[in-house]
């Protein structure tokens, strides 16, 4: 008799879990980025020049979209940053824009 996989039910708790990630609703108020990480990514998007604390800011922005940068094998590298990337571009347009020049 052949054994039941057990990878099928671990699938479907993960799904469940990273869905109630993303649908949970944030505080009224409430933003993902700080006003210092709207300022370094305007600065880095503006080609200021790039230091330390700006590359910080920018990794723990990345950070707070879920990118993991695991010093051990990540088999999703590089789509997981590129996934964060890009949320933290969204997060970008709609909370840094009061941060921006002119």
């Amino acid at each position: 008799m052949k054994n039941p996989p057990t990878i099928h039910p671990m699938i479907c708790a993960c799904a469940l879990l990273l869905a109630g990630c993303v649908t949970a609703p944030m505080p009224e108020g409430a933003t993902h980025l700080s006003l210092q990480e709207c300022r370094d990514l305007t600065a880095l998007r503006s080609n200021a020049p790039i230091t330390h604390e700006r590359n910080m800011s920018e990794l723990a922005a990345l950070q707070k979209a879920g990118y993991n940068p695991s010093p051990f094998y990540d088999p999703y590298y590089p789509d997981d940053l590129h996934a964060a990337q890009r949320l933290v571009d969204r997060w970008y347009q709609t909370e840094c824009q009061q941060t921006r020049p002119g």
